[in-house]
């Protein structure tokens, strides 16, 4: 049956025009499978929006701040619309790093070693060894992240900056070499497992991200069985931990360079994949025979409150 469908895109955080591509790709697929579109570029009064709309669903196609971190779930929840990905609590859990790291070395899934503190308390010395990771503790697309190299003698000055738009608090990880890999989890199944290879980047930034060309998505990932099978059984601990609905995508590092025993770190799981045309979620689903339209009429079925 037809449903009337609110595209949740665009948004208020940094993320915002990677939101705005993955909403027109979505918006695209929901008009193809038949249902009505209501493209919504979110703003401030998208609560009176909604409820003037009253569509049948939203999908939420929001990244970074309030649209990930439970705010526009809650909004969602308070009017009663059906909605896409995970709910309030998954996903303000889920996108602090700090906590979501505690649930995830709880459920038995490897993390590395961290600290969080003020950014102008990382600024002046190294507070511990390096090479470690800067990254802000609540945003997405590798904003803010900043590597410090075993050779730095002091920490990035840019943390020192007044324009410093990531937010006070940051996490200081140890920074583990080797190979970046991803999990897609549909449901309750973990999908295959994704080798992403930046193409021209020291890592996989924003760019490398979403700019044509930027990485190279190797699925199913040339792994031993025993590692692969072990990143997907992280994957789904991680999901199931935060309580995560809906499509979650959990990204490791695993350093091998010393042979297939390597250690295999958890880094974070993104309740909001990116579904833009160079996104990883959709090379993963239709490695595992779903197409991309396949992918989000399911995810249009699998709405609901109280996520």
């Amino acid at each position: 049956m037809a449903k009337h469908v609110a595209v949740l895109m665009g948004g208020l955080s940094s993320e915002r025009p990677v939101s705005l591509s993955s909403g027109d790709a979505c918006a695209g697929a929901i008009e193809r499978l038949g249902h009505r579109v209501t493209r919504l570029d979110v703003g401030r009064d998208v609560a009176a929006k909604l409820a003037e709309l009253s569509p049948d669903v939203a999908f939420n196609a929001l990244h970074g701040p309030f649209g990930e971190d439970g705010t526009i779930q809650g909004i969602l929840e308070y009017l009663k619309i059906p909605y896409t990905h995970s709910g309030v609590l998954a996903s303000a859990l889920s996108m602090h790093k700090q906590r979501a790291k505690i649930v995830a070395r709880a459920a038995g899934v490897p993390v590395a070693e961290a600290k969080v503190l003020h950014r102008l308390d990382a600024a002046p010395a190294h507070v511990m060894p390096p090479p470690y990771v800067i990254k802000p503790v609540a945003e997405g697309s590798s904003f803010g992240v900043l590597i410090v190299r075993e050779d730095q003698s002091t920490p990035p000055q840019q943390l020192y900056s007044a324009d410093w738009p990531y937010g006070d608090t940051v996490m200081v990880e140890r920074y583990v070499a080797g190979r970046e890999l991803t999990c897609a989890v549909m449901g309750d199944v973990a999908l295959d497992v994704c080798e992403i290879v930046p193409e021209g980047h020291a890592f996989y930034d924003y760019d490398s991200k979403y700019l044509p060309g930027g990485s190279r998505h190797v699925v199913p990932a040339e792994l031993p069985k025993r590692v692969a099978r072990l990143v997907q059984e992280h994957s789904l601990a991680a999901h199931k931990a935060m309580g995560c609905r809906g499509v979650t995508r959990s990204d490791f590092r695993y350093d091998d360079r010393f042979g297939e025993g390597g250690e295999l770190v958890w880094l974070e799981v993104n309740t909001q994949p990116g579904m833009t045309p160079t996104s990883l979620v959709p090379d993963i689903a239709r490695a595992a025979g779903h197409g991309f339209d396949d992918l989000i009429a399911w995810m249009v079925e699998d709405a609901s409150c109280g996520r």
